[in-house]
């Protein structure tokens, strides 16, 4: 079961693949209420794979820095947003996709807290099409905006 969010924790998401503003799916990010800002930011600590046939992006702990974005949304839209967040990185499916975790990213500003969404299923990694991005940049993944069946919705042989 994904974390409750505390009042200690910002209203605050980390994104760092297809939801980032100017990729794919940035829109979808919005759909239940806009982020009032976005900062570019890094998060220490953690490795950016591409899985490929899938097209997305996963992250998990590890010895390196992820480039990405955080989110900020206004305390009213909130909960409306993490819910439909949950929902969109498949906090919900057996097994699910992704777990949504506390992290500490860092911008311009300094550090701060968000939460980021680390990829939960680890069989996955070490298969074939599971490939570190050395940069930790999804923007240096040249495929990343082929078609691609939304996660969740494979169908399983």
């Amino acid at each position: 079961m994904p974390a409750d969010p505390t009042p200690d924790l910002p209203s605050s998401v980390f994104v760092y693949g297809t939801l980032m503003p100017d990729e794919r799916y940035s829109g979808v990010a919005s759909a239940a209420g806009a982020p009032e800002r976005a900062e570019r930011a890094t998060l220490p600590g953690f490795v950016l794979h591409h899985l490929s046939p899938e097209g997305y992006p996963a992250v998990t702990p590890g010895a390196g820095t992820v480039h990405g974005w955080v989110l900020h949304y206004a305390p009213g839209t909130w909960a409306a947003a993490l819910a439909h967040l949950d929902d969109l990185e498949g906090l919900h499916l057996r097994p699910p996709l992704y777990r949504r975790v506390p992290a500490t990213p860092v911008t311009d500003a300094g550090t701060g807290r968000a939460w980021v969404y680390v990829y939960a299923r680890e069989a996955r990694l070490s298969a074939p099409g599971a490939v570190p991005v050395p940069s930790g940049r999804w923007t240096d993944v040249p495929d990343r905006h082929a078609p691609t069946p939304w996660p969740g919705d494979e169908t399983e042989a």
